[in-house]
C-alpha cells in the first residue's frame, strides 16, 4: 500500500506495480471512517479520480466494478459489460438545457478490437447514487437506453472528460434491476462469484492492452 500521493487522512488506497511493459496503479475509496463501509457512489468516485489523475498522470483509467444489469437489454448475472456510452438517471434539473447537464452524456474510449478479440458485450451504462430503482429512476433508465446501472461510472467519465484522459468502463452483472428478486438479496448474493468473473475479464483487457496505443484498442 502506499497513501504518500494522497492528502492525509483520506481512507483511499493505492497499490502499484509493474506488470509486463505497464505501470499500473490500482485506487480504491476505501472504508468510511465513522461507519466502516466501502464508500461507494458518485461522490467519493469523482474526487478520488480527480486526486488520482493529479497525482499519477495515467495514460488511461480502467474502471472496473459490479453492475445491475437489465434482462430486457440482454443483461445476465455474470455478464461483463465494456460500456460504450455514460450517463446519469437521478440528477433531475427540469430547465431547459440544464436536463441535458444532468443527464452528463458522455462517450467512453473506444475499444472495438477489446470488444472482438476478448468476445466481452457492450452496452450503455447508467450512474445513480441509490442501490435500489425508484419510478423515476427507470424512466430515466430507459430514456438512457442502458443495458447496466451503477453509482460510480458517469461521475467517473465526467472527471476523466474534464482532465482529457481517457477511460475504459468494465462492470460486471450482479443482479437483475428488472428480474424478480430483491436487488439487495441477489447483489450480495452473487458478489464474490461476478468479482471472480470481473478478475479475469480485467486481467484479460490489461493483457490486451500491453504494449499497444490507444488506437489499437
Amino acid at each position: 500500500m502506499d497513501y504518500n500521493r494522497f492528502p492525509k487522512g483520506v481512507p483511499w488506497v493505492r497499490y502499484h506495480g509493474n506488470y509486463k511493459d505497464l505501470n499500473i496503479s490500482i485506487v480504491c475509496p476505501g472504508k468510511d471512517a465513522a461507519l466502516g463501509v466501502d464508500c461507494v457512489g458518485t461522490v467519493s468516485a469523482s474526487i478520488l479520480t480527480f486526486a488520482s489523475i493529479q497525482a499519477l498522470t495515467p495514460d488511461l483509467i480502467i474502471n472496473a466494478g459490479t453492475a445491475g444489469g437489465f434482462k430486457a437489454k440482454g443483461a445476465c448475472i455474470g455478464d461483463v459489460f465494456i460500456a460504450s456510452d455514460l450517463a446519469f438517471h437521478d440528477r433531475r434539473i427540469p430547465i431547459p438545457v440544464f436536463d441535458l447537464y444532468g443527464v452528463g452524456n458522455r462517450r467512453a474510449c473506444p475499444t472495438p478490437n477489446i470488444l472482438n478479440k476478448l468476445n466481452l458485450k457492450v452496452g450503455k451504462l447508467s450512474t445513480g447514487d441509490s442501490l435500489d430503482m425508484s419510478p423515476h429512476d427507470e424512466s430515466a433508465i430507459i430514456a438512457n437506453d442502458a443495458t447496466v446501472k451503477d453509482m460510480e461510472g458517469a461521475a467517473i467519465a465526467y472527471v476523466a472528460d474534464l482532465l482529457k484522459v481517457p477511460a475504459i468502463f468494465i462492470k460486471a452483472v450482479t443482479d437483475i434491476v428488472d428480474g424478480d428478486k430483491p436487488t439487495a438479496e441477489e447483489f450480495l448474493q452473487n458478489l464474490a462469484a461476478v468479482a471472480a468473473a470481473l478478475d479475469v475479464a480485467v486481467t484479460d483487457v490489461v493483457d490486451y492492452i500491453n504494449g499497444k496505443s490507444l488506437s489499437e484498442l
